[in-house]
């Protein structure tokens, strides 16, 4: 039986919402949940709807992509959020990935593109430029102390999270340690579940101490 992952779009134009919508709904294993033009739209039926993913326009009118997503995310521990900007060298980017955005996708991309991007995140994976990665790295590299959580992994766990923080994928990781892939997935649930966060930002943030 196909597993479906759950996406909601909130973009603010109409004719890019509904390109978003058709495509993902022609890809086998993915659904559209629903989708808003407006982040009070979405902070009213986000937290009911709980999709895998949401995919947030930055710049929407009224509040904007980030503040709506700090506003859902506690209510939606278990969404993954990937912003939509036009973009990706722009402030707004890095302040997003720094409030616990898992990536971004640019709007020049094509929707295959778009639905690369979703496999990247589903793979573990944060998509995102490498010059915003090295931007977010960096912040996270100006302090040395850890998270007291970052102390309950084992040496194995913390290995794997530093091979995170470098921004290796999950294959790299597993090829790296002579593991499968599939072992990786297991130790990097078990890390998020340690340090109580949802993603590789938010988990990279507490191994950094931010």
């Amino acid at each position: 039986m196909t597993q479906y992952t759950s996406i909601c779009i909130v973009e603010d134009t109409t004719y890019i919402r509904e390109i978003l919508h058709k495509r993902i709904n022609e890809t086998d294993d993915l659904f559209c949940a629903g989708t808003f033009g407006s982040a009070e739209e979405a902070i009213e039926k986000l937290p009911t709807i709980k999709p895998d993913i949401a995919i947030m326009d930055i710049g929407l009118p009224g509040k904007n992509g980030i503040e709506c997503m700090l506003q859902v995310k506690d209510l939606c521990p278990d969404t993954g959020f990937l912003m939509f900007t036009v973009f990706d060298n722009d402030e707004h980017v890095f302040n997003a990935l720094k409030a616990g955005a898992s990536g971004y996708i640019l709007k020049d991309e094509k929707p295959s593109g778009v639905i690369n991007a979703i496999r990247e995140y589903l793979d573990g994976g944060g998509p995102m430029s490498a010059d915003i990665a090295k931007k977010v790295l960096s912040s996270f590299h100006q302090t040395t102390t850890s998270h007291p959580d970052v102390e309950t992994l084992t040496d194995h766990q913390k290995r794997i999270l530093d091979m995170i923080s470098q921004g290796l994928l999950n294959k790299e990781i597993a090829n790296t340690l002579g593991i499968t892939e599939g072992s990786i997935k297991v130790q990097i649930n078990r890390i998020y579940k340690k340090l109580h966060v949802n993603n590789r930002v938010e988990a990279i943030n507490k191994y950094r101490g931010s």
